[in-house]
């Protein structure tokens, strides 16, 4: 596992960069795939000043308020946005996870929180959410509401995500987000490791055991 301790204040300024405009097809109404400013090549980076857990309250897949610093206080907790219409950066790394996941005892499974948060709020209504993320892992928690909130708890991590918009040369649905996992500390509750998109299913089976112990990887 590579990996580095930065001050969160630089890590801002990196992790902005990683922008992902997701999406596939050839239709006027499918999205395109564009990745760019990620040229760190790290799978981790340790913080030396965690950042604070977004304090959102949304909708979870059931239609049910969802206090996200309530429901994850005092758990190891992994925090992705993206959405259910990304054919390729989105499912992957969700899919990595959960790969990963297994591999942890029962025990520690039932501790570990990953939550979903869609950056496409107007097509990931909760039942789209849960019907995307059933496919994956059915524990996986996914969080919808409105695009503004989530676009501002996004920012507090250093993460930018933007509206989904057409592309006026192509035609094709563009959604432009961050890719990065936060993951949070269940001693703490600060957000002390982020992994990049090219993290790997070895990274996440290596360095989740001690996630859930809140010790660095």
């Amino acid at each position: 596992m590579r990996k580095k301790t930065f001050a969160a204040a630089a890590l801002l300024a990196a992790a902005t960069l990683t922008l992902s405009a997701c999406g596939s097809g050839d239709d006027a109404t499918s999205p395109v795939t564009v990745v760019s400013g990620d040229t760190t090549n790290k799978a981790a980076t340790v913080l030396d000043q965690p950042f604070e857990k977004p304090d959102l309250v949304l909708t979870d897949t059931l239609g049910k308020k969802y206090d996200l610093r309530a429901e994850t206080k005092g758990r190891p907790t992994l925090i992705y946005f993206g959405y259910t219409h990304c054919p390729d950066v989105c499912p992957l790394t969700m899919s990595n996870i959960a790969v990963a996941k297994k591999a942890l005892s029962k025990a520690d499974q039932a501790k570990l929180r990953v939550v979903f948060v869609t950056t496409d709020p107007a097509r990931d209504t909760p039942s789209e959410l849960g019907k995307w993320l059933k496919g994956i892992d059915p524990q996986f928690i996914g969080l919808t509401g409105d695009f503004a909130t989530i676009q501002a708890g996004a920012r507090t991590l250093g993460i930018s995500i933007e509206p989904t918009h057409k592309d006026k040369k192509t035609g094709k649905t563009v959604s432009v987000h961050g890719t990065q996992v936060m993951a949070f500390s269940p001693k703490t509750d600060g957000g002390y490791v982020l992994y990049g998109e090219n993290a790997t299913v070895d990274d996440y089976t290596k360095d989740l055991p001690k996630i859930i112990k809140g010790e660095n990887p």
